[in-house]
């Protein structure tokens, strides 16, 4: 029988890796489910509720009897060398830090990260990056419509007819098309811009328009049809053509970001500061370098408008799908158990290397970093596609994607430079 266990995670995040639903699917197929207590109390779901699914509630989770260890955020070096050898985690892994990788190594455990899940449509159901931003799409505009001074639909009253708010998305990945689909559905009139040829019919299948950017042929491509960064020159004409759609836009959505890789800037301080009094800017890559310059991580930042009085606010969310964490963490633990059924047969642990989706994810096996000498971050400048060059499905955080190269993605969550977690929790 393999044991499988899910921590609570470190605070701030309010996610659990395995939700009761996908514990008594465990439990059924003859696996043995631990979970720590309070592991799903920020996410609403009790320690009770798990009890009913069949998982044992313990007050400590003991890792040295943990055959398989669900987490969301990277683990801590003290639970690392607690796991027995052989072990086999699955989680946000945290795969473009060496000293995060090594000690995995060092510890004998096979640690899978969905990082670095391929982009394939066999690998869809397992892609936690698309899933969380599915959250991270739709957060960022609830966001900016709380702080809005504006309706966002247009009001047709006996006093007046108020116009609907217009809002940019930046980055047509799987939060971007998420962020259009929600900005559309409380109805606004949305804006959207991606480097990648095939995001214009991307868009404008969500109801956005899209805007358009004097690129070369080519230039904001890259391998297999994947956003590429974009040169010095391309850049700023990419700036120049969005500079009047950002000035009279009342919110502004960015979405680009890469894990391991500060994020690309999309907007100038001089670009914000153009835009009207009471504007809103929400930055979902603020937590990796940002994609505006001043937004700063979990805070909200107000800079003066150009125009003569009146304030803009610059939103930088630090973990998104963390603000909807009942949701973000069913679509997280099913993206898990996803990955148990390939890795799980007849009540043992098999590690298929010519599996492309165990091959692609797992990082350290035996005592060896897969990654060895390291993991360099692919570039980006926006949001990728989900699976194939065209991005085919309208989540925008049916996982946080990036536009850049394979296999870089962007969930929002994930940055090199988060701090690393504590012990609590595990």
């Amino acid at each position: 029988m393999i044991t499988i266990a899910a921590p609570r995670e470190p605070a701030p995040e309010t996610r659990v890796a395995l939700v009761p639903e996908t514990v008594q699917s465990l439990v059924r197929r003859g696996n043995r489910v631990l979970v720590e207590e309070g592991a799903g109390q920020a996410s609403a779901h009790p320690d009770s509720e798990y009890a009913a699914a069949g998982a044992e509630v313990v007050p400590a989770i003991d890792l040295t009897q943990v055959d398989v260890l669900a987490h969301v955020t990277p683990l801590p070096a003290g639970a690392v060398t607690r796991l027995k050898p052989g072990a086999v985690t699955i989680g946000l892994a945290g795969p473009y830090e060496d000293v995060r990788v090594a000690a995995l190594a060092d510890a004998q455990v096979t640690a899978m990260s969905f990082e670095l899940l391929p982009r394939t449509s066999r690998a869809q159901s397992m892609d936690v990056l698309s899933s969380q931003a599915l959250a991270s799409g739709y957060r960022c505009v609830l966001e900016a419509a709380i702080r809005s001074p504006r309706f966002f639909p247009m009001a047709m009253t006996a006093a007046g007819t108020v116009p609907p708010a217009k809002v940019v998305v930046l980055g047509i990945g799987v939060a971007g098309l998420q962020a259009i689909a929600t900005a559309r559905r409380l109805g606004a009139l949305v804006s959207a811009n991606d480097i990648r040829p095939d995001s214009a019919e991307e868009a404008r299948s969500v109801g956005a328009t899209f805007i358009e950017v004097p690129l070369d042929s080519g230039e904001g491509t890259g391998a297999g049809g994947y956003a590429r960064a974009l040169g010095d020159d391309a850049a700023s004409r990419q700036r120049e053509a969005l500079t009047p759609f950002i000035a009279d836009a009342d919110v502004l959505i960015t979405t680009a970001a890469v894990p391991g890789r500060r994020a690309p800037q999309l907007a100038t301080a001089e670009m914000v500061a153009g835009m009207r009094p009471g504007a809103v800017v929400v930055d979902l890559a603020a937590a990796n370098g940002g994609n505006v310059e001043g937004s700063v991580a979990g805070q909200d930042v107000k800079v003066p408008s150009a125009r003569g009085g009146g304030e803009i606010t610059i939103v930088g969310l630090a973990n998104a799908p963390g603000d909807l964490p009942m949701d973000a963490s069913r679509l997280f633990a099913k993206n898990v158990d996803n990955v148990l059924k390939l890795v799980l047969r007849d009540g043992e642990i098999a590690i298929d290397f010519t599996d492309d989706i165990v091959d692609g994810m797992t990082i350290t096996h035996a005592g060896v970093n897969r990654l060895a000498p390291a993991v360099e971050a692919p570039e980006a400048t926006a949001e990728p596609p989900e699976t194939t060059p065209t991005q085919g499905e309208a989540e925008g955080g049916g996982g946080p994607v990036v536009d850049g190269e394979a296999p870089a993605r962007t969930d929002g969550t994930v940055a090199a430079d988060l701090p690393a977690a504590t012990e609590e929790g595990i």
